[in-house]
């Protein structure tokens, strides 16, 4: 957050770390899935597959013979495998920060008195636009959570892709790695809200389409690689706007600095929150619908429960986004009448840091 004073800088900055962090959930995805979908577990029938099986006992018996059996410790040591390998990785990265980077102390004065965590709380989210901004991440973050945690569920159990979800997977991360310098240019180009509302809205046709068709292995790779798209868009468009917010706030408070970690905290704590949230409804939806673990099939409730959790309702949660931001504030002129009250600001510190060294020479 104090990399640099420049917007051009920053959301470049944020560019490349937003790509950085994409590749490495992509590079997990790859490790995580490929390793682990090699041991995946036998399903389980369930009553209506036990029928079936009855009547087809002879069939079956001759499919079982020549299936490959895989139990319970292969799978375990498939889990193992991935971890071991995934855990190498962090210690790696660990090292090359711990090595590869030096903080800086920063030169500028503090020109604020101290004040106590709840009253830092309650000016940071006093301020409109943040507040806005944090609500629309909210929603868009859930909508896409919803769809990443239940895609590879419904591609599995209501498509029947069962041995191809971790490919499909990697489609949405390879397709969100390529897209974060095309909305960066976007945004540079278009404005960042511009930007918002093209990257959020060209993932619902797709999920609408998803759920419309029938199972049809083509379309469903269509449809992650324009989520992969969408997810690109939510993964750089709110962290590249939050800098705005700040400078917003700096020109509106100039008499308050160093709260910076309080609105990136904040910001954090929302992503978390969506996350928790997105896991709690697919999970209670899911149970209330009669979910079979590990099932070779579904009751009927299930699959239309995935295809509300992968498009209804990430469809209508994108919807209310998009109408809060509209009231987001922040537009490019602000942006850039921002940018040189700013700069003013710095100048006048500069100029006033000289003449009171000029005047301590003299004395």
């Amino acid at each position: 957050m104090f990399i640099s004073s420049e917007q051009k800088e920053r959301d470049s900055a944020t560019a490349y770390r937003m790509t950085v962090e994409v590749l490495g959930t992509l590079l997990g995805t790859a490790i995580q899935g490929q390793i682990v979908g090699m041991a995946n577990a036998p399903c389980l029938p369930g009553p209506g597959d036990i029928l079936a099986d009855i009547s087809n006992s002879s069939k079956s018996s001759r499919l079982n013979e020549s299936e490959p059996v895989i139990s319970l410790e292969h799978t375990k040591v498939a889990y193992m495998i991935a971890s071991g390998v995934i855990c190498s990785i962090y210690i790696l990265c660990a090292i090359v920060l711990f090595c590869g980077v030096r903080e800086q102390k920063e030169s500028c004065r503090p020109r604020s008195e101290p004040m106590s965590f709840f009253q830092g709380i309650r000016l940071v989210m006093g301020h409109g636009p943040y507040a806005k901004l944090v609500m629309v991440f909210l929603f868009t973050s859930l909508a896409f959570m919803l769809l990443e945690g239940n895609f590879a569920l419904f591609c599995s159990s209501t498509l029947g892709f069962r041995n191809d979800f971790q490919n499909i997977l990697l489609v949405i991360m390879l397709s969100a790695t390529l897209a974060i310098p095309f909305w960066q240019w976007f945004l540079m180009r278009f404005g960042k809200k511009t930007a918002v509302y093209a990257g959020t809205l060209s993932v619902v046709p797709f999920m609408i389409l998803v759920v419309s068709l029938k199972s049809n292995m083509i379309v469903t790779y269509i449809v992650s690689f324009a989520a992969g798209v969408g997810v690109a868009a939510a993964f750089l468009l709110p962290w590249s706007m939050l800098p705005d917010v700040v400078d917003d706030f700096q020109v509106q408070n100039p008499d308050f600095t160093g709260h910076e970690a309080l609105f990136y905290s904040f910001y954090v704590f929302f992503t978390k929150f969506s996350s928790g949230v997105s896991l709690g409804i697919s999970t209670l939806s899911l149970d209330f619908a009669g979910y079979i673990s590990r099932g070779c099939s579904q009751p009927e409730e299930v699959h239309l429960t995935l295809k509300l959790l992968v498009s209804a309702a990430p469809v209508v949660l994108i919807i209310i986004g998009l109408l809060i931001l509209y009231s987001y504030p922040i537009d490019e002129e602000r942006r850039q009448g921002n940018r040189k009250l700013l700069q003013e600001q710095r100048d006048n510190e500069a100029d006033s840091e000289t003449d009171s060294t000029e005047l301590g020479n003299t004395v």
